[in-house]
C-alpha cells in the first residue's frame, strides 16, 4: 500500500491508515491526524478555488472554478483549481511560502500575495501530479455521514468546573454559580 489523495489532491494519506478492504475504516480506527484531515475534507470538497474567489468575490462566486487541490494544514488550508495551482506552487517555492508551512499566517500570506498581483511567470511549469487508478478509491463520506460515525460511539463526558476553581478562594457565590453550570461536550447547539 502507498500514499493516496482523497477527494482533493494535495493531502496524502497512508492507505493502510485509512482503508481496509477497499472501504474507509471506522473513524475511531483512523489515527487522529488522518481523521482530522478526512473530516475537514468533507467540508472542502465542493468549495471554490480560493484564488478564483479572490478575483470574483461572493457576488460572482458562480464564476469560480471548483477546488481540485488542497495545501496547508486543516483550518489554514488553501484550496486551488488547476489554473491557479501553479501560482501557489510558485509562491511556495520562490516567494517564501515554504517558510510559513504549518503557521497560522500560511493561507493569509498567500492570499495577500495573490491579491497584490502575485502570479507565477508563464514559463513556470508548476507541478505534475501522477494519478494512478483514481477510480479505485472509495467515495469520501459526506459531512453528515462523518458526523453520524463520530456520534455513533459517543458518550457525553460531564465536566465539573469546580475541579478547575482556585481552592484558596472560599467564595460561596462562585460555588453557587458553578453548581448552576452543567455542560456536556460537545453539544449540537
Amino acid at each position: 500500500m502507498g500514499k493516496v489523495s482523497v477527494g482533493l489532491r494535495g493531502w496524502r494519506f497512508d492507505e493502510s491508515e485509512i482503508l481496509r478492504d477497499e472501504e474507509f475504516k471506522p473513524l475511531d480506527e483512523i489515527p487522529l491526524d488522518a481523521r482530522q484531515r478526512l473530516v475537514r475534507l468533507t467540508t472542502l470538497i465542493d468549495k471554490p478555488c480560493d484564488a478564483c474567489y479572490l478575483i470574483h468575490g461572493e457576488s460572482k462566486k458562480a464564476n469560480c472554478n471548483r477546488a481540485r487541490v488542497v495545501y496547508g494544514e486543516p483550518g489554514e488550508e488553501v484550496l486551488l483549481c488547476t489554473d491557479h495551482e501553479p501560482d501557489f506552487i510558485y509562491w511556495y517555492q520562490e516567494c517564501g511560502g515554504s517558510e510559513l508551512r504549518g503557521s497560522e499566517a500560511f493561507a493569509d500570506t498567500f492570499y495577500e500575495w495573490f491579491e497584490d498581483g502575485g502570479r507565477a511567470p508563464e514559463q513556470f511549469g508548476g507541478i505534475e501530479h501522477v494519478e494512478t487508478e483514481p477510480d479505485e478509491l472509495p467515495e469520501l463520506p459526506d459531512a453528515n455521514d462523518i458526523r453520524e460515525r463520530l456520534e455513533e460511539n459517543y458518550e457525553p463526558h460531564q465536566i465539573d468546573l469546580r475541579e478547575y476553581a482556585d481552592d484558596t478562594s472560599a467564595d460561596s457565590t462562585a460555588d453557587d454559580d458553578l453548581e448552576e453550570i452543567t455542560t456536556s461536550y460537545p453539544t449540537d447547539e
